[in-house]
């Protein structure tokens, strides 16, 4: 039996038929990514698997680095098939890492490979693969296809003039793709290197002078309706923890005018300045109907003199560990009691936080629409088969999983798909042995809906995108 079989991760006869008949069939909707733009519109071709696989993968970096493998093969200036052999010596070592799964589920989803990678499956696989990617079946458009992609939500900074998403309105591609508003440069007071040459191309995108804080917030809620023009639905952040004290208008003016003359806000400035930037924020998402994510706990950027080499995103981030609980519990109470609290995915990196943010989201449930609040799935460190059964547990005992709006990729790479397949196997064998056990009813056209409804249909109910 190959290892990658049609039962891979189902250890239960139910969870099996509950993923064949409920979950499988359904459609993808990815409402939160970073795919490029650019190669949608230009349905890129990939000219062979180290640029559909390897190109900008920090996961497979970290692995490599921890096997002992030199940063040329990783970052560094070697050719793509040096690179490629680099990673399946690396492969064998991988046991145990989610990163093995993927590896072999993403080989036999793209080009029916069920040969084991390793340094002597390597030579043949690069040869195999490489052969289908040039007979153009797996461009951007074909792939996005043939993993029933029914649409997209790109990561866009609201400086972004939207040009390729543009294009790919008017090219007739069944995937719809919008854009996601993602100003985390806006609380950027603290380091007014970074911020103020942003507020300048915010300038140009918003064709406005930017000189006071009103200017600068009318600037980006003019992005924010531009997005919303351009079938935008949601917003996106990426924090380290939630800003619960807020700044007045008067005091975020101050700070905010110190910056741009160069000044480098206090801790306490910028903590008090990006609460105020979140209210508004709020305000504008819950004004519009959109939903808001916020992405909780990731302590990035940890090894400096890498950063310095490399940049950002290059495989040196972590989980961080500060309080969470207090700090969201008063941004959303304060958004909820001006009437503006719109509908949210919290997504939490640090496992010791799952009850507390699953218990948090049961606060401000208001019956205006079911799972206003949501506890997102698992992302980054922990959307491996693991951490996933932790956070659909927490969410199972302190709330409804039956409305949960389940998986999306969270990547870069157009390989990613089968990340889909991955959650909802492990979906389906948590169900599927609580069925067994007599935990749950032997209904499966019950459980079946659920699970068809997490997989998809509460994604699309929930986000208000223009999709079927």
């Amino acid at each position: 039996m190959p290892f990658i079989h049609e039962d891979f991760l189902i250890a239960s006869k139910t969870g099996r038929r509950l993923f064949h008949q409920y979950a499988e069939p359904e459609p993808i909707l990815d409402y939160h990514c970073h795919l490029p733009p650019q190669d949608v519109a230009q349905n890129r071709q990939f000219a062979d698997l180290f640029e559909i696989w390897l190109e900008g993968d920090h996961y497979k970096w970290r692995a490599m680095r921890a096997n002992g493998i030199d940063e040329r093969f990783c970052t560094g200036d070697v050719s793509h098939r040096e690179k490629f052999l680099a990673w399946a010596r690396t492969v064998p070592h991988t046991l145990r890492n989610p990163l093995y799964h993927w590896t072999h589920l993403e080989l036999k989803r793209y080009f029916d490979i069920d040969e084991l990678l390793d340094e002597s499956t390597a030579p043949g696989i690069w040869e195999r693969a490489n052969a289908l990617l040039a007979t153009g079946g797996l461009r951007a458009h074909g792939i996005l296809d043939r993993f029933h992609v029914r649409a997209v939500c790109t990561t866009d900074d609201p400086t972004d003039d939207l040009s390729w998403h543009k294009t790919i309105r008017a090219s007739g591609l069944p995937t719809k793709v919008f854009p996601t508003f993602r100003p985390d440069k806006a609380l950027n007071v603290h380091v007014p290197e970074i911020l103020n040459p942003w507020v300048d191309r915010l300038q140009a995108a918003s064709e406005t002078s930017i000189s006071t804080l009103a200017d600068f917030t009318d600037a980006l809620e003019r992005r924010h309706d531009f997005f919303h023009q351009m079938g935008g639905r949601l917003s996106d952040h990426g924090l380290c923890h939630p800003y619960g004290e807020f700044a007045t208008e008067k005091e975020a003016c101050l700070i905010f005018g110190r910056a741009r003359c160069g000044h480098v806000a206090t801790p306490e400035e910028h903590a008090r300045f990006a609460g105020y930037m979140m209210l508004l924020f709020g305000r504008w998402d819950a004004e519009k109907g959109w939903t808001k994510q916020l992405h909780l706990g990731a302590r990035r950027n940890n090894n400096s003199r890498r950063y310095r080499e490399l940049g950002p995103d290059t495989g040196f981030d972590s989980i961080g560990d500060w309080p969470q609980a207090d700090a969201l519990g008063n941004y959303l109470d304060r958004l909820d009691q001006d009437n503006a609290l719109p509908r949210m995915i919290l997504y939490n990196l640090n496992p010791a936080d799952n009850y507390a943010l699953a218990t948090m989201i049961g606060n401000f449930q208001d019956g205006s629409i079911a799972g206003k609040i949501q506890f997102g799935s698992g992302w980054w460190f922990l959307d491996q088969k693991e951490a996933m059964r932790w956070q659909m547990n927490a969410l199972s005992n302190c709330g409804l999983i039956s409305k949960f709006v389940g998986m999306l990729t969270d990547s870069r790479s157009f390989m990613s798909y089968p990340r889909h397949e991955y959650f909802r196997r492990v979906l389906c064998d948590l169900f599927g042995k609580d069925m067994e056990a007599g935990e749950l009813p032997d209904d499966e056209a019950l459980v079946g809906a659920t699970i068809g409804n997490i997989c998809y249909a509460n994604a699309r109910n929930f986000l208000g995108l223009d999709v079927i």
